[in-house]
């Protein structure tokens, strides 16, 4: 079975194409003025590196802040509860989540079956999201690649 899962978040789209559970392609694009339009170009620019044809996928789940408008969806799934079965499936043991999105932050706690127990996440303010790294970085002159790397080297304020 031929499957599509699309995520629209604030500051990326995503998309990956599973055949009988195996990725065969996946993309990510910055988020365009249009959830719709940015959902359409992100399985497009998956396509790209294969055969397949829009026309022979089978199912398509959405997820993210635009899964509510992606028009090829057939089920719209909040990012809460995608985490939390991808989570499960690559790290069983795994009961904790955090994903530090655009905009922004979530905690996700799991039971050992994989559901969601409880979830916080931030409301007020977009200090500690994904943007306002992306932000500091480019202010710090640091490719946002290595910001995790070297904020695991610093010890008071310094990197090693």
């Amino acid at each position: 079975m031929l499957v599509c899962g699309v995520d629209v978040g604030a500051r990326t789209g995503k998309a990956v194409l599973l055949a009988d559970g195996e990725l065969v392609a996946h993309s990510i694009i910055r988020t365009g003025s249009g959830s719709a339009a940015t959902a359409v170009a992100a399985l497009d620019k998956a396509l790209e590196t294969t055969a397949i044809r829009r026309e022979d996928i089978e199912f398509t789940v959405a997820t993210g802040y635009g899964r509510i408008v992606v028009p090829f969806a057939q089920r719209q799934v909040t990012e809460i509860a995608c985490h939390a079965k991808g989570n499960h499936y690559f790290f069983p043991a795994a009961r904790t989540i955090l994903d530090m999105g655009g905009q922004d932050c979530k905690a996700i706690r799991c039971d050992a079956a994989g559901k969601v127990t409880k979830f916080l996440m931030n409301d007020k303010c977009a200090a500690g999201t994904g943007r306002f790294i992306e932000v500091m970085a480019a202010l710090l002159q640091v490719r946002l690649e290595d910001v995790g790397r070297l904020s695991m080297a610093a010890t008071h304020g310094s990197v090693k």
